[in-house]
């Protein structure tokens, strides 16, 4: 069961969240692949309201957004998917199927090709309009060493997307 929302009605919660994380989903063709993301939320830019994700070039997460130009996130509004966060946000897609391996149900977006996750509750579907890889040059060194430090294999590039939001709403599996 779908229920409308506001765009803004929920952004508190997405950032709340954020920790332990929200689910970025994506898929191209036949694949599909769920990440958990710590970084972004719900803003309005160029007048659209968007949802800013950051994804690492490594991840297998980025070859599919890269492919499709969206994604949504489904926010898990209670904590009944811990154990899902944490596979979800250290398992690749290069090595297992997390969706098969945490149970968890790919539910086609209403106006997007990207699934949402069928046990969280809040729901954005998403649009990219703007990415751009970071300019590692101008991150203030606090910040470089501590998430793009080589010494820690922890180098990898965040490319920004921001994905203008189609669509937003509770859904309730099994309803």
């Amino acid at each position: 069961m779908y229920t409308e929302i506001g765009i803004f009605d929920y952004s508190n919660v997405v950032l709340e969240k954020m920790k332990p994380g929200n689910f970025l989903t994506t898929k191209f063709q036949d694949k599909t692949n769920t990440m958990i993301i710590g970084w972004g939320g719900v803003n309005v830019i160029w007048g659209r309201p968007v949802f800013v994700v950051l994804v690492r070039d490594s991840r297998a997460t980025y070859e599919l957004i890269e492919a499709s130009n969206e994604f949504t996130v489904s926010v898990p509004m209670e904590d009944n998917l811990l154990d899902a966060i944490k596979i979800c946000g250290t398992k690749s897609l290069r090595d297992m199927d997390k969706f098969a391996y945490c149970n968890l149900t790919a539910v086609k977006g209403r106006k997007i090709e990207t699934p949402i996750i069928g046990e969280a509750k809040l729901h954005f579907e998403c649009r990219v309009i703007y990415k751009q890889t970071l300019n590692q040059e101008i991150v203030p060194g606090i910040i470089k060493s501590r998430y793009y430090n080589p010494d820690t294999n922890n180098n990898a590039n965040h490319t920004v997307y921001i994905g203008e939001i189609v669509d937003q709403y509770l859904y309730e599996k099994g309803e």
